[in-house]
């Protein structure tokens, strides 16, 4: 059973902060060292001095970005900067984009989520690392407050919960330009019926994890180090509780980007490796003058050459060239992922994974975090490798809604890095105080 609750956020004072633009910041993890020192720059409470403080030299146990992000949101409390919502609440959330000059709308809410620590009303389908978690944990400990919102999507092929939330809204509450250029809205919806009206609706839903799946497993951790700590076993305790956006899956206002993998790796013959890769796949070359940088356009024409529906397909971009991979029998994953489902066999990621990096490369799970990194921007994955950052590229189509809920659904995970949804959620528009 799936449980939500309204809550009493705490959000910035707009009688104190007459421009919330300057304050509202990108989700802690998408946050470069330039964008944090700009963030700083923008504005003395600019939400990323909460949740991603600057590291110094002099950092000790006990002063250190953890507690100075907790010694800022009891100040900023105590200041009157932050403020309470009057009631327990819900709060309707709207993000207006544009993707490929196509104008969106995202629709979602912010409330709170009962936890799953089993993950069976929860679906997960990508593994967690030791490393992130332990970082937000040591925040969570620090300030006993959700600061940023995780992402989850639910069903709802009538659209009923949007339809009943936007029948009860009247001016947003929070109206903001993002880092993004987007338009993010917020509103706070109290009326009990309306509220009570959703949360039954769902009770018997199933909800998949679309964006922090690190920041939720952290949860649960400090959920079970809570009880253990304060011997409070009551199921209903704030730390049970998880402040998150809830969106429906079906909202054509969601999308899905891919992400493309950046490879280093010493004394690589691209040349061997195409020959290599043609037991499995149709290798076709196509060559590009080198010297132009309009990254973007070689971006977009490579994306455009590995455009598929059925097909599993991706490119190797090297300096001057690229490499369009297809699949020749998908059969191939079969008997080297015997383990997995016919979805996760298929899925580009997996292939890529598999049969290119494991099998051609000698890139595991062991030392995955040495030769590949990421980057969503098609146009990075083009000029990385042309300025010797990385010694070449691998592009990918983006993963299909109805594959992601299919692998959630089994109790399987994904690779790393295999889904990257848009729009992201603005930090800074409500925090949930245990």
């Amino acid at each position: 059973m799936v449980t939500i609750a309204p809550f009493k956020g705490l959000l910035y004072n707009k009688k104190l902060i007459q421009n919330l633009d300057d304050v509202v910041s990108p989700p802690y993890d998408i946050i470069s060292e330039g964008m944090q020192n700009d963030l700083y720059h923008n504005h003395n409470y600019n939400f990323v001095r909460l949740i991603l403080g600057k590291i110094l030299p002099d950092d000790t146990d006990k002063n250190n970005r953890y507690t100075r992000a907790k010694q800022q949101f009891d100040a900023w409390q105590q200041q009157g900067i932050f403020h309470p919502s009057q009631a327990p609440a819900i709060y309707p959330y709207k993000v207006d984009y544009t993707i490929k000059q196509v104008k969106k709308q995202m629709n979602g809410f912010f409330v709170l989520l009962k936890l799953d620590p089993e993950y069976k009303t929860v679906k997960a389908h990508e593994k967690t690392l030791a490393k992130p978690k332990a970082d937000r944990l040591d925040l969570l400990r620090a300030c006993h407050a959700n600061l940023e919102p995780i992402q989850l999507m639910y069903i709802d092929e009538n659209d009923s919960i949007r339809k009943t939330m936007d029948a009860a809204l009247d001016k947003p509450l929070i109206n903001v330009k993002g880092y993004d250029g987007f338009t993010h809205q917020l509103w706070c919806l109290d009326d009990p019926v309306v509220v009570q009206s959703i949360v039954d609706t769902l009770e018997k839903n199933i909800l998949f994890i679309a964006d922090g799946h690190h920041r939720y497993q952290t949860s649960v951790n400090y959920a079970l180090e809570q009880q253990q700590q304060t011997g409070n076993n009551d199921p209903h305790a704030p730390f049970q509780y998880i402040m998150v956006v809830l969106c429906n899956m079906l909202d054509p206002g969601l999308s899905i980007l891919p992400t493309h993998r950046l490879i280093k790796i010493k004394n690589v013959d691209i040349d061997q490796i195409c020959t290599k890769l043609e037991q499995y796949f149709t290798v076709e070359k196509k060559h590009i003058d080198g010297t132009k940088k309009d990254y973007q356009r070689i971006g977009q024409t490579i994306m455009d050459d590995i455009a598929t529906v059925n097909e599993q397909k991706c490119a190797l971009y090297t300096k001057g060239a690229y490499f369009i991979l297809t699949l020749k029998d998908e059969r191939v994953m079969d008997s080297k992922a015997a383990d997995h489902s016919k979805t996760w066999r298929t899925l580009d990621v997996s292939v890529l994974h598999k049969l290119i990096l494991e099998e051609t490369l000698g890139i595991t799970e062991k030392n995955l975090e040495d030769h590949v990194k990421y980057t969503r921007v098609d146009a990075e994955a083009i000029q990385f490798v042309n300025d010797g950052v990385y010694d070449f590229s691998f592009l990918l189509n983006a993963t299909k809604i109805e594959q992601l809920k299919a692998i959630a659904d089994a109790g399987e995970h994904m690779p790393q890095k295999s889904t990257y949804f848009l729009p992201k959620m603005l930090s800074g528009l409500v925090m949930y105080k245990m």
